[in-house]
Order: C-alpha cells, then structure tokens, then sequence
C-alpha cells in the first residue's frame, strides 16, 4: 500500500479558518472562487497524525476535491448525528469507509467523555487495513483532540507534548475536561499495531 501524499495547494487554508470557524454556513465567495479554478482546500484544522492517518474538522463540499487527493480509505466520524447524504455519496463515490462513534460534544465540566467509544474509535485507527483515514468531528478540536492525544500515549509521547498537541487545534476553546481525560486514560489493555 503506498503511503499518502499531502498536496502542496494549501494556499487557501487561512481563508477557510477566517471564513468561519463556528458554523456550517455556505463558504465565501472567495473560497467558492478557488474551488471553480480547482484549488484543493483541505477541511478545517486539517493536518497529518501519522503516516496514513489524517485529522479534521467536518469535511464540506469544498474539501471533497481535497480529500480525493488522500485516497481514503476509512473516514472515523466522531459525532452522533447523521452523516449527510452528500457526504455519503462521496465516501460511496469514492469507496471510502465510514465508522461513525457518536461521541455527544461535552462542554459540561463533570460530564464523563466515554472512554469505550474513544477504545473503540482507536481500534479502528490502529488497524493499517483502514488507512489512509481521517478522523474528524465538527471542529476537530475536542472529540477528535481525545482520540489524537490518547493515540500519542499508545505512542509513548509525553503528557506534555500530548496537551500541547491538543492545545494547538483547541487554542482558546481547550477544555479542562479533555485533559484530564487523556491524562487518566488506560493504554496498558490495547496494543500499538502498525500506525
């Protein structure tokens, strides 16, 4: 299997963070313009984990020319609500996977982030046979920040370089709670296979 390649046209990336960072509304004409002139824009908080393995926020239209580049095999969708119909029609266009957990967005403070589903969402990440893959929620911030952060234990990093990995996509929106989760988090029953 060869590896995926990132494209280098991520010319675009900070006009899609300025465009909106807080909702799915349509992109701005100065988005849609590059999109028309087949520019690659990647999804929000896009960046590479791992060889194979790719992290986001929730994929729009825009993004589909992007993600194609990836070759996907597996997308992990971190949110319980439906997947829409024009993002299946992709994943079914382009025979990708998806594996959805249905993790509930926590901003509560005592509110426990479930820990089998995370288990269970590794799983996934951690077998080669679904890779290239993404993992995304709505921001990839949060959900996505878990899951990332309690794969760099199975990895062996360091808490610190951990929270500040997780710090980098959630910046002023971090929250107490996900750190203390991926601090408390178990790796001792799963293994590290081939990432």
């Amino acid at each position: 299997m060869g590896m995926a390649r990132i494209p280098e046209e991520f010319v675009l990336q900070r006009a899609i963070e300025e465009d909106d960072c807080n909702s799915h509304r349509s992109p701005s004409s100065k988005v849609t313009a590059a999109v028309a002139e087949g520019v690659f824009v990647p999804p929000l908080n896009f960046a590479m984990v791992n060889d194979g393995v790719f992290r986001s926020g929730f994929p729009e239209t825009t993004n589909f020319r992007f993600l194609e580049t990836l070759k996907l095999r597996s997308i992990v969708y971190l949110c319980p609500e439906p997947y829409p119909e024009v993002n299946k029609e992709f994943l079914e266009s382009n025979s990708i996977r998806l594996f959805q957990f249905g993790i509930e967005g926590r901003k509560e403070p005592f509110v426990n982030i479930p820990g089998d589903r995370i288990r269970e969402a590794l799983e996934v990440v951690l077998d080669a046979k679904n890779h290239p893959l993404l993992i995304h929620c709505k921001r990839g911030k949060h959900r996505t920040g878990c899951v990332v952060g309690c794969l760099r234990k199975l990895q062996k990093w360091c808490l610190s370089s951990v929270f500040d990995e997780y710090q980098r996509f959630a910046a002023a929106k971090a929250r107490v709670c996900d750190l203390r989760f991926m601090e408390l988090f178990d790796t001792s029953s799963m293994k590290l296979l081939s990432t």
